[in-house]
Order: C-alpha cells, then sequence, then structure tokens
C-alpha cells in the first residue's frame, strides 16, 4: 500500500538529491581526469611521480596539446590503413593454415582443400565480413544431418 503522495514531495526529492548526484559527477570527472594525466603523461615522455599535483586545467591543456601535434590522418586514409592492415593480416593467417592444415590430420584432405579454397575466395572479395556486400542469389546453406549409424555431433562439411 502506498502514502499518500503530497504536493511538494517531488520537489523535495529533488532538493535532497541534487548535492549527491552533483558529488557523483564530480567524482566521475577527476577520475576521468586522473586517468587521462595517467595515459598523457608517459605520452610525452614525463614521469608521473614528478606530475603527482597537476591541476585539472593543466591535464586538460596537455592532452589537448599533445592531440594537435598528432599527425592528422583523414578519416578515409585511417580506414584504407585499417583495411590493408586487415588484408595483410587475413592473408598471413590464411598463409600459415596453408602450411599447418595438411600436415595435420583433424580433416580430410578434400575438406581441408575446399576449406583453403573458400577462405582464399574471402580475400578477393576483400576486406573483412563486415564490409563485404552479401551475395545477391546465394541460397542459405542447408544443414546436413549425419548419417544414422555416426556420432549425434553435427558437422558443417
Amino acid at each position: 500500500m502506498r502514502l499518500p503522495r503530497r504536493v511538494g514531495d517531488g520537489a523535495e526529492l529533488r532538493k535532497s538529491l541534487k548535492p549527491l548526484l552533483e558529488k557523483r559527477r564530480r567524482a566521475r570527472i577527476n577520475e576521468s581526469l586522473s586517468q587521462l594525466k595517467g595515459l598523457v603523461l608517459p605520452l610525452l615522455g614525463k614521469e608521473t611521480s614528478r606530475y603527482s599535483k597537476l591541476e585539472k586545467a593543466d591535464i586538460l591543456e596537455m592532452t589537448v596539446r599533445f592531440l594537435q601535434e598528432q599527425p592528422a590522418s583523414p578519416y578515409s586514409t585511417a580506414v584504407s590503413g585499417s583495411l590493408d592492415s586487415y588484408l595483410e593480416g587475413y592473408r598471413a593467417c590464411l598463409a600459415r593454415l596453408a602450411r599447418v592444415l595438411p600436415s595435420c590430420s583433424v580433416l580430410e584432405p578434400a575438406v581441408s582443400a575446399r576449406l583453403l579454397e573458400h577462405l582464399r575466395q574471402r580475400t578477393v572479395c576483400g576486406g573483412p565480413p563486415s564490409q563485404r556486400p552479401a551475395p545477391a542469389s546465394a541460397p542459405p546453406p542447408s544443414p546436413q544431418v549425419p548419417p544414422s549409424g555416426s556420432p549425434s555431433l553435427w558437422r558443417p562439411w
């Protein structure tokens, strides 16, 4: 059963919570500034112990100065660089898999060859799966049911 509400209860509640909320907000700001100082000082080559008592404004100014000194790279260059990096890593992983997969007896040779060919085709499309266009008319893969005499473990090949 709820107590009857008085007209001024909402305003009184906000008044009593405001100092608590403000205290939490200031604590979050101070914690973030502390983390920022811990991140920026080593990047500037300065010892953290020598700068233990920095004012908030000093931390912010150092951060702004540091960010301004960073080489400007347009978004397109950053995306292009990350895509090149992704493809380079993908190809290196594929090359390593191509060396290791035939020597281990985890997969049958035919399955291993199909898997490697599938992965090689993915490099032609270029880019991570999230950036590749989806095939327009590709039917969804149908799950294969294991034969009745085999274990109940389903395998996609």
